[in-house]
């Protein structure tokens, strides 16, 4: 929206009629101005605002270098946004030398107006177009608000709030988690090469005290979601140069929404969930039951001629697990299924478990479920870091216990540390799977105290570390120095813990079975610890 600044005042007709000569501060031409006085009052500053054009004969200043500065400088300090002064009554011909230096120094633009004017009318122009301005600028922002309250009404999603956002901005704008992570995008006019890159780090570097501010070094006008302390997340606004006050009342308006949106979304959501969560339970106790299959239908989860896939989603880190910015982080996992399964286009029961997302999709006799696991899989992994474990296809309702029982099995098996590729099969977790379906057998607890206990026995009484040089021997069988290496410690140190172990244990490692035994032990010794209570 263009402004009244300086440089296009002196294309006012009734300025440019007085002859206006630039003699300081052409640099700042550019200051917009916000009113105009016209006065003959050599201590006029104090009175003055930010933005304030200064007309004057200059009849009530003194000649005095000292007195010239110093007018100067209450006109700067003030931050006016220039003096013009007429000659022909002060001063006839030229302003005092020391009056241009002063107002050079200080950035202050000064023009000297040749010809005589009348004051009332510079002021009256300047005025109307200020009056213009703001007019213009009140119609932009009622337009926002206008356009911002109809997509309330119709209870507009986050992609709709995000292209209106895009039209009234004319940007590119991007819709980002907590943790910086974008959720949602749309382009702008111009190309978005290169907009999106190294976004997650970029993002991190942008501070925003306030509830809206700019950053400069970027480019984003940047506004967060929900209240200080519990941000849910950001929306940012491609703005090379600082913000309009309609760009901004588009940037608040559209958080509003945002926002508005994500509490009906909550309410409507926590209904859907409760049902899911209730057919998930029904589905594995009894899949057969003829009235579960009209609820199933009636909850847009069609059960007829379909085949099934369970899945369970896991955060892959701690701070995933238990972040909580407006909601928990399972509730956005839960969203982001949601989202996902929708653009797959599949039916989806999702429901949260002990901080894991419990899924069962519904997909079509000529669908390929590996395609459909595949997407809702990216389609996650671009907004959280996740593990999914999936279970075989059931062929018949009768088999959904078994797949999603096997998708448990398979996420509780995935070693830390595992690749980072989220999806993970049965056919991924190979011993590991086994040991996770004996679960809390008492035969394999005991198996792993009658194999673990004298090592966990001398490592409590003389604070040594040999399970973890068991461990590290076990994890690399082929190579003891890259096991030593894994510990932090030399070759000959790891090899004189070795022989402690077997001395502790009364056996030798090199024995196959030996090693294979206490194997498997350790892993399922891990499962049982990283399994939930």
């Amino acid at each position: 929206m263009p402004v009244l600044t300086v440089a296009a005042a002196l294309a006012i007709p009734v300025i440019r009629a007085a002859g206006p000569v630039v003699l300081a501060g052409k640099a700042q031409l550019g200051r917009r101005i916000r009113w105009v006085h016209a006065t003959e009052l050599d201590d006029i500053g104090p009175l003055l605002r930010a933005g304030d054009l200064v007309l004057s004969t200059g009849v009530g200043l003194q000649d005095d270098e000292r007195a010239l500065t110093d007018f100067a400088a209450s006109l700067a300090e003030a931050d006016a946004a220039g003096l013009m002064i007429e000659l022909g009554r002060r001063w006839r011909t030229r302003l005092p030398q020391r009056l241009v230096s002063a107002c050079e120094e200080l950035s202050l633009p000064l023009v000297a107006l040749r010809h005589e004017s009348r004051f009332a009318a510079i002021t009256q122009a300047v005025g109307e177009r200020i009056v213009d301005e703001q007019l213009t600028l009140l119609r932009d922002v009622e337009r926002v608000h206008e356009t911002f309250t109809e997509l309330s009404f119709t209870q507009a999603g986050p992609r709709e709030v995000l292209e209106t956002v895009q039209r009234l901005g004319g940007a590119a704008v991007v819709l980002e988690n907590d943790q910086g992570r974008v959720l949602d995008y749309v382009a702008g006019p111009g190309d978005l090469s290169g907009f999106l890159d190294d976004w997650p780090s970029r993002s991190a570097r942008v501070r925003s005290p306030n509830r809206t501010s700019w950053d400069e070094a970027n480019g984003w006008l940047v506004t967060r979601l929900g209240p200080p302390g519990r941000s849910w997340g950001r929306l940012v606004i491609e703005a090379p140069a600082p913000a309009t006050p309609p760009l901004v009342a588009v940037a608040e308006r559209a958080a509003a929404a945002l926002a508005q949106h994500r509490l009906h979304a909550r309410d409507r959501d926590n209904l859907t969930r409760r049902t899911h969560h209730e057919l998930l339970v029904a589905l594995q106790s009894d899949p057969g039951s003829a009235s579960l299959h009209q609820r199933c239908e009636l909850a847009g989860f069609p059960v007829h001629r379909r085949r099934f896939v369970g899945l369970v989603v896991r955060a892959r880190t701690v701070q995933e697990a238990t972040s909580a910015a407006g909601r928990s982080a399972s509730e956005e996992l839960v969203a982001a299924v949601v989202s996902g399964a929708s653009q797959q286009r599949v039916p989806a029961l999702v429901a949260e478990t002990d901080h894991d997302v419990r899924v069962l999709l519904s997909v079509s006799v000529g669908a390929s479920e590996a395609t459909v696991v595949d997407g809702l899989a990216g389609h996650l992994a671009r907004q959280h870091e996740v593990v999914i474990g999936v279970g075989r296809t059931a062929p018949t309702r009768d088999d959904i216990p078994r797949t999603l029982l096997e998708a448990q099995q398979v996420v509780d098996a995935v070693p830390e540390g595992a690749p980072t590729h989220p999806v993970h099969r049965l056919d991924d977790v190979h011993l590991r799977g086994l040991l996770t379906l004996f679960g809390d057998d008492d035969r394999l607890r005991l198996f792993v105290d009658r194999e673990l206990d004298p090592l966990r026995a001398h490592d409590a009484e003389h604070g040594t570390d040999l399970l973890d040089v068991l461990r590290a021997l076990l994890r690399h069988p082929t190579a003891k120095s890259a096991a030593a290496d894994s510990l932090h410690l030399s070759r000959p140190a790891f090899y004189a813990r070795l022989r402690r172990v077997e001395e502790v244990l009364g056996l030798r490692l090199d024995d196959a079975d030996l090693r294979t035994s206490l194997h498997v032990a350790l892993i399922a010794d891990e499962l049982a610890r990283r399994r939930p209570p």
